[in-house]
């Protein structure tokens, strides 16, 4: 079985509600429809019935909820929420009705903030930031968390690295310059969605253009001293570095880099120095190697938000769906 299979098998078992606030876009509609037909969680469509309709033609929707933001029933309760959350940013009554009646990403935020729905997925229309910006204002970070990250889970075919090929690429999606305690925290979100998603033991290889000293500058000492920070915070998770990527997961590269540690050659969660490296060695891996890439998933919210590249399928908004069940179903 495949790794979107289990994570689809998983979703049916404990079926949530998410929200598709771009349901003008058809990919999305198409995703909507499978995902309906094969029972992987319950959806709710913001926008207008009648454009949605139109829209779907040779889609069957009929068990989507569609929500008209205008005319919802709950508009007057959403709207005291979102001034309630945001008042002290200057948010008023007239503006939280505004921007839960004019930008569907707000009114599918409120909704999984007042437990109507489980989590929410976008990005197929609206940017990273604007999906992200909506969630950091309204769901916020989880209790105990620091820091919101993103990551791609990664499924490489007739790989023997990792776990059979599956790895966490992070921070690949949003922070553009983590601090060594940053990235010590990065490693450990990743950490525990690895092992939510793939339901194996996570190990933390953090990434460098050095492998134990082998070069020096003040790069390199960032993630020695991210390294260091992590293994003193979460002594329980298998985490080392520094390395270069294939110390981090070959075997025999490890071994004769790195003796000695129980995670050189083994790594299937690669935390990444910067956003532009994870970025380049996400895609690098989906083109040249043909990997699935599952991602942005966010990781640190309260309840679930992720996005979508704007290039994706609607094959793709289906995974991430499915992905974003799962973490509901953690979440509660």
């Amino acid at each position: 079985m495949s790794f979107i299979d289990d994570i689809k098998l998983r979703a049916k078992k404990n079926m949530k509600t998410i929200v598709l606030p771009e349901a003008g876009d058809r990919r999305t509609l198409e995703a909507a429809h499978t995902i309906l037909s094969e029972g992987l969680a319950n959806i709710v469509l913001i926008g207008n019935q009648d454009e949605i309709a139109k829209g779907a033609q040779g889609l069957d929707l009929s068990n989507a909820t569609i929500i008209d933001p205008n005319t919802a029933d709950k508009l007057e309760a959403y709207t005291d929420l979102l001034y309630e959350l945001r008042k002290n940013k200057g948010m008023t009554p007239e503006k939280a009705r505004e921007l839960l009646t004019t930008a569907p990403l707000y009114f599918g935020v409120t909704m999984v903030k007042a437990g109507d729905a489980d989590g929410m997925v976008a990005g197929a229309v609206y940017s990273t930031a604007d999906v992200l910006r909506s969630a950091l204002q309204v769901i916020k970070t989880a209790p105990g968390t620091k820091m919101v990250s993103a990551f791609f889970l990664m499924v490489v075919p007739n790989c023997e690295y990792g776990a059979n090929g599956t790895f966490i690429f992070a921070d690949s999606g949003l922070v553009q310059n983590p601090s060594s305690e940053e990235l010590a925290e990065i490693a450990a979100s990743s950490a525990k969605s690895f092992e939510l998603l793939v339901e194996k033991e996570a190990v933390v290889g953090m990434l460098s253009h050095s492998t134990k000293g082998s070069a020096s500058h003040p790069d390199v000492d960032k993630v020695v001293e991210a390294t260091k920070i992590a293994k003193e915070a979460y002594p329980k998770i298998k985490l080392d570095g520094e390395f270069q990527l294939d110390a981090a997961i070959v075997p025999s590269v490890g071994a004769s880099k790195a003796p000695g540690s129980d995670v050189a050659g083994k790594a299937n969660v690669l935390v990444f120095p910067d956003l532009d490296s994870g970025n380049i060695g996400y895609k690098l891996t989906q083109r040249l190697a043909k990997a699935e890439a599952y991602g942005p998933i966010t990781q640190g919210l309260d309840k679930p938000v992720n996005d979508l590249s704007r290039g994706c399928s609607a094959d793709d908004i289906v995974g991430v769906v499915a992905i974003t069940a799962v973490q509901a179903s953690a979440s509660r």
